[in-house]
């Protein structure tokens, strides 16, 4: 009896511990988290934003319009950006994931690589649109990685598009082809994605509502 109160006891001490240890752990996260992203936003490369900002004003100017490519996560930013372009910044912008039946045929009967270069084929893009880039990667065809966004963007330059990108890492692929990019710098291997990801929202957020490109006010 003894031996079983004595048992009972040190496992919900050790019950107590690995709580107390989780909350703090918990507690640590929070705090290194928004830390590493104040390192982020300090380190921002605020004149490649300035440059894409500049380069949108231009494709907007000419006629052109724009295309949002993005992948898992980056789609979903892809399609929000989508909607502030259109409406705060008046550029004709489409994401080719927000037609889930074209990019789901295409990739059944083409394949995954080439369903954006065969989106803006159809799209007939030209020198007066411009492609943004969303991607924690940026595309890498030595590892064969997001090889649709590696082929999106070599069909793009060869139709002379304009170029941009808010990738992370080293920017891969879209970095070695874009007109401006801006790398999220990595401040923690474990969590490149979701700060990547996270400062995309950051970044086009700044972008329309850059005086240069903000013709709609927010409601809020």
């Amino acid at each position: 009896m003894a031996n079983s109160r004595q048992k009972n006891r040190s496992n919900i001490e050790g019950t107590i511990v690995v709580t107390a240890a989780v909350q703090t752990a918990t507690a640590d996260h929070a705090a290194s988290f928004m830390d590493q992203a104040a390192e982020i936003c300090a380190s921002i490369d605020t004149q490649a934003v300035e440059r894409i900002a500049a380069g949108l004003a231009d494709v907007r100017a000419r006629g052109g319009r724009l295309f949002v490519l993005g992948v898992g996560g980056s789609a979903a930013n892809a399609s929000h950006a989508v909607n502030d372009f259109r409406k705060l910044c008046d550029i004709e912008t489409y994401a080719p994931t927000d037609n889930v039946s074209e990019l789901t045929a295409r990739t059944n009967d083409e394949g995954w690589e080439t369903v954006f270069a065969a989106w803006l084929r159809t799209s007939r893009v030209n020198e007066k649109d411009a492609i943004l880039v969303f991607s924690v990667g940026g595309g890498n065809a030595e590892h064969n990685v997001s090889m649709n966004l590696v082929s999106a963007l070599k069909e793009a330059k060869s139709r002379d598009c304009s170029v941009f990108g808010v990738v992370g890492r080293d920017g891969g692929y879209t970095a070695e082809v874009a007109d401006a990019v801006v790398v999220v710098p990595t401040v923690d291997e474990k969590h490149i994605t979701p700060h990547t990801e996270a400062f995309q929202a950051v970044v086009w957020h700044c972008l329309v509502s850059h005086p240069a490109l903000q013709t709609q006010d927010t409601k809020w």
